[in-house]
């Protein structure tokens, strides 16, 4: 099983970081909140948490910033009905301390703005989901540390943050600081709101050479 892997970063995406380990590639799949975090391409000794999915006709690695992060991840794909992808959907909307007081809260409105989750899908899970905190204590640590935010309940992302994480992920993959400015201009009218859904509206407009 790979858990780790140590490496320069030789390409980031929104969705994809590969990291060059020792000459060989390796190919992560990742939520915007660890494409955002990770420093600069080009960068060496930079380390990815990991987990191997293995599949009949496949292999897929995915990529984690923090062990909040795959503990998330590991626990998500455990629910009936949660993919890998519906989970790292989860991961690029709301940072693990976030994410933990929605759960804490049962904040079916909050879950249900997940790009993929319906109104319906955030009630079912959101029950599931109790379970699985009220079972794992580094769950319930991510909970505790939650309610110790401010207000005792999950707090959303601020704009202004929002805005940083995705300025970081576009500088990453190489763009000026100048095509960054101008490729978020109008992003909000867009209803762009995550990480994920602000930097997929920047690319687009900076591959049409906004």
């Amino acid at each position: 099983m790979i858990v780790q892997l140590t490496g320069s970063l030789i390409e980031v995406t929104p969705s994809v970081i590969v990291l060059d380990v020792n000459g060989v590639g390796y190919e992560l799949r990742c939520s915007a909140m660890t494409a955002a975090s990770v420093p600069a391409v080009g960068t060496s000794g930079v380390t990815l948490l990991a987990r191997l999915a293995v599949r009949e006709n496949s292999m897929t690695l995915f990529g984690f910033a923090s062990r909040e992060e795959r503990t998330l991840f590991d626990r998500l794909v455990s629910v009936s009905g949660v993919g890998p992808s519906l989970a790292l959907s989860v991961l690029s909307t709301f940072t693990p301390s976030v994410f933990a007081g929605i759960v804490a809260t049962n904040d079916a409105t909050r879950m249900a703005t997940v790009p993929g989750v319906g109104k319906k899908t955030a009630n079912r899970l959101l029950v599931e989901l109790q379970s699985v905190f009220a079972s794992d204590a580094e769950l319930r640590g991510l909970v505790a540390s939650s309610a110790a935010s401010g207000d005792g309940a999950a707090i959303a992302l601020t704009a202004s943050s929002i805005e940083s994480d995705v300025q970081a992920a576009l500088l990453s993959m190489g763009f000026t600081p100048q095509e960054v400015e101008l490729a978020l201009e109008g992003y909000e009218q867009a209803d762009a709101t995550t990480v994920e859904q602000i930097v997929a509206y920047a690319l687009r407009r900076l591959g049409g050479k906004a």
